[in-house]
């Protein structure tokens, strides 16, 4: 059996004239424009607004109050006291102020939050979507 000799320096060589050549790619450089009407900006952020006043969703929300301002007033400021974890707002309902709470996806979800509120609010009760206002 004969020995062969390799080269080592071929070996090396191979290697530096590819990492040379990787170095020397480079990438293609291109520009994107997007025209878009000057309304969507102004359309987003109405949506956005709707989607916070529960305008748009068909969720679930719990009613904890209805009667005077004064005392909507009180229950919402009674409520954020207690409750962080759901957004609370006074809804006008002609002639009663309501006090509104959470706005939910799901109806457990709704239920799992209306058994803690009904620890403070006993009377509170849940919206379905027809319920709401339109």
């Amino acid at each position: 059996m004969m020995f062969q000799f390799r080269n080592p320096f071929k070996s090396l060589s191979a290697v530096a004239v590819f990492t040379f050549l990787s170095f020397s790619v480079t990438a293609q450089n291109a520009t994107v424009t997007v025209n878009q009407d000057e309304k969507i900006p102004q359309l987003l952020e109405l949506k956005k607004e709707m989607e916070q006043d529960n305008e748009l969703t068909d969720g679930y929300t719990i009613q904890i109050y209805n009667g005077s301002l004064r005392r909507a007033n009180s229950a919402i400021q009674q409520y954020r006291n207690k409750y962080a974890e759901w957004p609370a707002s006074i809804e006008y309902e002609t002639p009663n102020y309501k006090v509104w709470v959470g706005n939910f996806t799901s109806r457990i979800e709704m239920e799992r939050a209306l058994l803690k509120i009904h620890d403070n609010f006993p009377n509170a009760f849940p919206l379905q979507p027809k319920q709401r206002k339109e």
